[in-house]
């Protein structure tokens, strides 16, 4: 049995709450007409990030993201209804005419998920930060009406900066599955290797590799400002996330910041945090 439209709309909200808090606190700031598309599409993001967690193989991963890609594409409309993710995407696209390929780019730069290579160098994790991260805050964007030239700057540089900091917050947990974002070519010119990332502990060569990954990260905050400023209020509420960015990735620059001891917000902090942004002059014009 398909899932009803409203219930397909709670069930995407229900899963970007479990699994993307910020974004989710983030929604309850937009015009109401701007939240389900969003949900639809942070929901379809968390899938595809996902599918890395729940997988042995590689393969089974390529499966499931081709399922993806083959739903965009129009092959299986059939399933679509017993998706309410899907369904409520599509939904999105369709009211929105948001672009299939952006989506379909998305899926495809997971692909690097469902493998043990590790990040080469900076370059590559910024492509790979434009083609998810930046992905979603230009669709974001365009769901709240904005125009897709005004969009590259700004979507590029948050996207980097928010990509930074989900590879410093996640260090841990990919560590563990053998997985390395950090770019081995900085953590190399700092004299270090991926053994020291997997065995867990904070060396001098990994704090150096941090603090300027963290510098850099915040640089491309600093440069995402001035376009930001450029958009109407209610494209800007879309960009809300990136105040829990700044504020992190503030924090991760403290000389007793450790990634192997998380000190993840509240989901009261978030919120409280996330008010604040939009009664800024920021975010409100």
């Amino acid at each position: 049995m398909s899932a009803q439209p409203g219930d397909a709309a709670e069930f995407c909200a229900g899963l970007v709450r479990e699994f993307d808090f910020t974004r989710y606190a983030s929604t309850l700031f937009v015009a109401p007409e701007q939240r389900r598309a969003l949900l639809a599409l942070y929901a379809f993001n968390v899938e595809i990030a996902r599918v890395h967690e729940h997988i042995r193989q590689p393969m089974a991963g390529e499966i499931r993201l081709q399922w993806w890609t083959d739903m965009l594409a129009g092959q299986g409309h059939g399933y679509v209804e017993g998706s309410p993710v899907a369904s409520e995407l599509m939904r999105a696209i369709e009211t929105h005419a948001l672009p299939v390929e952006r989506l379909t780019r998305l899926i495809e730069a997971h692909q690097f998920d469902l493998y043990n290579d590790p990040m080469p160098d900076s370059e590559v994790l910024d492509t790979y930060a434009q083609e998810t991260s930046s992905a979603l805050f230009e669709l974001g964007a365009r769901i709240a009406g904005a125009s897709p030239e005004a969009l590259p700057e700004v979507t590029r540089q948050a996207g980097i900066a928010e990509t930074y900091l989900h590879v410093l917050t996640r260090l841990p947990f990919d560590a563990s599955r053998q997985q390395v974002y950090l770019p081995l070519d900085m953590l190399t010119r700092h004299g270090g290797g991926v053994d020291e990332i997997f065995a867990g502990k904070m060396t001098p060569a990994l704090r150096a590799t941090v603090e300027e990954f963290v510098d850099l990260a915040l640089s491309h905050f600093k440069l995402m400002y001035e376009p930001l400023m450029a958009l109407p209020q209610d494209t800007r509420r879309v960009f809300l996330p990136m105040a829990v960015t700044r504020r992190t990735l503030e924090r991760a620059r403290r000389p007793d910041f450790d990634p192997y001891t998380p000190q993840p917000d509240s989901r009261l902090r978030i919120l409280w945090t996330l008010w604040r942004a939009s009664r800024s002059r920021d975010f409100r014009g």
